[in-house]
């Protein structure tokens, strides 16, 4: 069928018999010429096949085959042997753009090597991921840069101008933002639905992706799995126009993987496939990830919709040609013009290696220190915990030529017999007790139960906190296993969508143990074979095999005698990537393991100079025991430098630079509800958050002394009539804007040289609206032994602009902004103020014009939703729910005798909009919702209007049983 098409293209279409003109051949012409004319040279079919993720070639064009998406989170995943550098969370305590972008640069180079090996792999590739960290719980955490969506900008762009190259024509890469938009929970991602009222779209959510689209240093963008608003993301038109309104390049917007499905399956958002299809196409979206390399149902679904007029040939051609423009961009149809050609042995070389130790070095962030670190040369060192000596690997981490970790490394430095190292595993004997022999691993490593003692028998058993255990034999130092129907200690690392080496413990009351495998459900049970092989088979602890467990060695006794015997003690603790807290599954808890908890009371216990090393994909909630460290120092999972990179910080060969990208809450409560996205309502994240966090953003020790002399701001008042701040916070100083100069003087008075990173940050306590307390500026000053500097931060005055929901536009509102010069969000010690004059926002108004409720000032007991499937938000009762209202503060309502509502509703039973005076609480009016219709079918209901009291009043809008509201107007 194929080839019959191709034959009737090269008769029927008039570019196919090369009479035409082939401007998209000529390398001369602008790109988007060039795919515009080859749009023209594709029939429909042609067109169509390019919609989905794997594309087949068009040889007649010099098209080849094509697919979107390579990983390449932090170095390239999945495609065998790359450089490994540290998680995106940890990149970004580098705090150092050039670093991230050189790294970026390596990143992309590598993949451009994978690329010239095999030219199926894409060079459209999915990263950086830019969702804000807005709660340390969410599974993802370490994909993302930071908690603050303006340095998330920041640095993801870096890591995408690296990606992409520095080429006015041709890209090295393709990058893609991911994930658009309100993404920060696994929890039920596909079907949850992220409330955002337009403050916290613009302040918090946009932004993060706006950095990067504004810098050109991004092609591609991939919706989220989530709702926004009652509405999938990957049908979200509105959202998407903004996006690409952002740039005058094109932007390829790619879906998720199976996403498209989920608009029907999951979501039933639409009925059909042909629908949701259609629908995808029309709001923008231009790449289907779908049904693994199998393209046929797209095809057949949107050829469908064509043929069903739910799409016009337009929409297709708008699609691909985004895609078409990207095509020429990496040098697809000029291979000797493009610059980024690089042998496939371009991975993995020296230069690379040096900055992966580069890069993890300047991540590492010392949180507190009494003296300890740096370590005195001579010191004994005791490195104890399960991150004493490995080096974890995260899903997209890829395969890292090699691995170093912390003990090595250290012992590497400072010689063998100054450092011990205790990994705080119980070492164990497991005895079945059906056959009664020990269970030891065969030459394959297939788990046997017919063991009578010796080293093949030992296991070593990590306990990652609730119930979760890794088991690694000893002698082959392989994790136990089942990947397949039988147990095998056969793995180097946890791993694996579904992670295969995880396992429970029942314990029952005789001390025996019976063990599940987490990845299967499945209990172990002992075959009736001669050797006794362990299976992953049983349906419960009752049908399970019991094994006695005999203790060879204790993890925190070993600890406690490693520590006693050192100067100091370094006591890792943290997460494995792949366990709590990954793609698909959200944190249970911000607290250490309790595991963990006993191996730092065990070594504090047997030595007080005890550091506490973090090293995670997320910040903790850490406990009062750890109070009493001499040190506390986080590092992300580093990748092979990991361990290299740490001890260049903690003997003092390179300064702490590390600073927090991410704030720490001091307990759980401060994080708030994970599926509560009204930050600016619910008073989350550090902007809003109103108690102080244990480490606040940007905060992180030199080892030097620094101290905060004076900070001056310049002019310190602004007039603001006529400024019209349209782009808002954010983005490069534009020449000429008006803006304030911060001038802050800092000095070292300690004896060695010190990196401070020196911040300036907002806040403004008497404004009217819950203003976000956040970064405005930062620079980096080296500052030599009693050495002292001035650093000189300028901030445009539209960083103080708030977005206005009554005239939907940014705003700088008068009043006092307090400026706080400091090395962290919670510690600012210098302290000045800009007044700002101009006109105060006007009184809301409802005469005359309607008001979305979405653009209401609070919400209560209500959920935003969407107003049609195509566009509009609007506010109704949840299931489950009686009642709720949404409050529109200094409303002007001078001679309104009438209000008009857009009412629906989700179901049948009684529903009524009723209008009060929100301090007095009088009833100023009521509508019904009528009967009958669905959700989409608005009517417009007016009822009287009894005036307020007063010309200027809030109003609450209360809504009642399966009310649904779009708008208020008064006449």
């Amino acid at each position: 069928m194929a080839d019959d098409v191709r034959t009737a293209d090269r008769t029927d279409h008039p570019t196919a018999t090369g009479a035409a003109d082939h401007a998209w051949r000529d390398a001369d012409r602008p790109v988007a010429e060039r795919a515009r004319a080859l749009l023209a040279a594709l029939t429909r079919e042609e067109k169509v096949a390019l919609l989905h993720q794997h594309a087949p070639a068009v040889d007649r064009v010099g098209l080849a085959a094509f697919r979107t998406g390579a990983e390449v989170l932090h170095g390239v995943a999945w495609l065998g042997r790359a450089t490994c550098f540290p998680q995106p969370v940890g990149l970004a305590a580098t705090w150092d753009a050039d670093l991230v972008e050189r790294v970026g640069a390596v990143v992309g180079t590598e993949l451009r090597a994978k690329h010239a090996a095999d030219p199926t792999v894409s060079l459209n590739v999915w990263a950086p991921v830019v969702n804000p960290l807005r709660h340390p719980a969410w599974g993802r955490n370490e994909e993302g840069f930071s908690s603050d969506p303006h340095v998330t900008a920041w640095l993801a762009g870096a890591y995408a101008r690296g990606l992409r190259g520095d080429h006015p024509v041709y890209w090295r890469t393709v990058p893609t933002l991911k994930h658009f938009l309100a993404y920060n929970n696994e929890t039920d991602r596909a079907v949850t639905s992220s409330g955002l009222p337009p403050r916290v779209l613009r302040e918090h959510e946009l932004p993060a992706f706006r950095g990067p689209v504004e810098a050109g240093v991004v092609g591609a963008v991939m919706p989220s799995y989530n709702l926004v608003n009652g509405r999938p993301n990957h049908v979200a038109r509105e959202l998407l126009d903004e996006l690409r309104s952002w740039t005058d390049l094109p932007l390829l917007v790619v879906s998720d993987a199976a996403a498209p499905g989920n608009l029907v399956t999951f979501e039933r958002y639409f009925d059909d496939h042909v629908a949701s299809h259609a629908a995808m196409v029309r709001a923008g979206v231009d790449s289907f990830t779908d049904n693994d390399a199998d393209a046929r149902p797209t095809v057949e679904r949107v050829t469908a919709a064509l043929d069903a007029g739910l799409l016009d040939e337009a929409d297709v051609d708008r699609a691909v040609l985004r895609q078409l423009e990207l095509r020429i961009r990496t040098g697809e149809l000029d291979p000797d013009r493009d610059p980024w050609v690089v042998r496939p042995d371009a991975i993995d070389l020296p230069a690379h290696r040096a900055l992966a130790r580069e890069a993890v070095a300047r991540s590492v962030v010392v949180l507190e220190n009494d003296g300890v670190l740096p370590l005195v040369p001579g010191a004994r060192v005791a490195v104890v915990g399960p991150h004493a000596d490995r080096v974890l690997h995260d899903w997209y981490s890829g395969t890292p030529p090699y691995l170093t970790g912390l003990g090595t490394a250290l012992a590497d430095r400072l010689g063998t017999d100054r450092v011990a190292v205790a990994d705080g595993a119980d070492r164990v004997v497991l005895t079945s007790s059906t056959t009664g022999g020990d269970v030891r691993p065969l030459a394959d490593g297939t788990l046997v139960a017919d063991g009578e003692g010796g080293d093949g028998t030992l296991v070593d058993v990590v306990d990652w906190g609730h119930g979760l255990l890794t088991l690694r034999g000893v002698q082959a130092d392989r994790l136990w296993s089942g990947v397949g129907w039988v147990l095998r200690a056969d793995a180097t690392r946890v791993g694996g969508w579904v992670a295969q080496e995880s396992f429970r413990a029942h314990r029952h009351d005789d001390g025996t143990w019976s063990l599940q495998h987490v990845g299967s459900g499945r209990w172990v049970r002992v075959q009736h074979d001669e050797a006794g092989t362990l299976v992953a088979e049983a349906q419960g602890p009752g049908s399970a095999e019991r094994f006695a467990v005999r203790v060879v060695r204790s993890g925190a006794a070993e600890v406690a005698r490693v520590a006693a015997d050192a100067d100091v003690v370094v006591v890792t603790a943290g997460n494995d990537p792949h366990l709590h807290g990954r793609e698909t599954e959200d944190r249970p808890d911000l607290e250490l393991p309790a595991a963990q908890r006993a191996l730092w009371r065990a070594a504090a216990g047997a030595n007080p100079r005890t550091v506490l090393l973090v090293v995670s994909s997320y910040p903790y909630v850490l406990p009062p025991e750890t109070d009493a460290a001499s040190a506390v120092v986080w590092t992300s999972h580093g990748g092979q430098e990991l361990g290299p990179g740490l001890t260049d910080v903690l003997v003092g060969d390179v300064e702490p630079t590390g600073r927090l990208a991410q704030w720490w809450p001091a307990d759980a409560a401060q994080a708030g509800n994970l599926l509560e996205y009204d930050v600016v309502g619910a008073r989350t994240t550090d902007w809003w958050c109103p108690t102080p966090p244990r480490y606040g953003l940007g905060h992180g020790l030199t080892y030097g002394a620094v101290r905060y002399v004076a900070a001056l701001a310049s002019p310190a008042a602004h007039d603001v009539t006529g400024l019209d701040p349209a782009r808002g916070p954010g983005g490069a100083p534009a020449a000429g804007e008006p803006a304030v100069e911060v001038r802050v003087t800092v000095a070292n008075d300690g004896p060695r040289t010190a990196h401070e990173l020196v911040q300036v940050h907002v806040d403004a306590p008497e404004h009217r609206l819950a203003f976000p307390r956040r970064l405005l500026a930062h620079a980096r000053v080296a500052l030599l032994p009693g050495a002292s500097a001035d650093v000189v931060l300028r901030v445009p005055v539209r960083e103080l602009a708030t977005w206005d929901v009554t005239r939907d536009r940014w705003v700088v509102e008068p009043g006092t902004y307090v400026l706080g010069a400091g090395p962290s969000a919670t510690t600012l010690p210098l302290r000045t103020s800009v007044e700002v004059t101009g006109p105060a926002v006007p009184p809301r108004v409802l005469v005359g014009r309607a008001v979305r409720a979405a653009d209401a000032d609070a919400r209560a007991g209500l959920v935003l939703t969407d107003r049609t499937r195509d566009a509009g938000d609007a506010v109704q009762v949840p299931r489950g729910r009686g009642r709720g209202h949404v409050v529109l503060r200094t409303c002007a309502t001078a001679g309104a005798t009438t209000i008009t509502a857009e009412v629906a509703r989700t179901r049948p039973g009684a529903a009524s909009v009723t209008v009060r005076d929100d301090v007095t609480g009088r009833l100023l009016a009521r509508v019904d919702v009528p009967e009958g219709g669905g959700r989409y079918d608005w009517a417009t209901v007016t009822a009287p209007f009894a005036g307020p009291s007063a010309d200027v009043v809030d109003l609450r809008v209360e809504l009642e049983g399966p009310a649904r509201l779009a708008t208020v107007r008064l006449g």
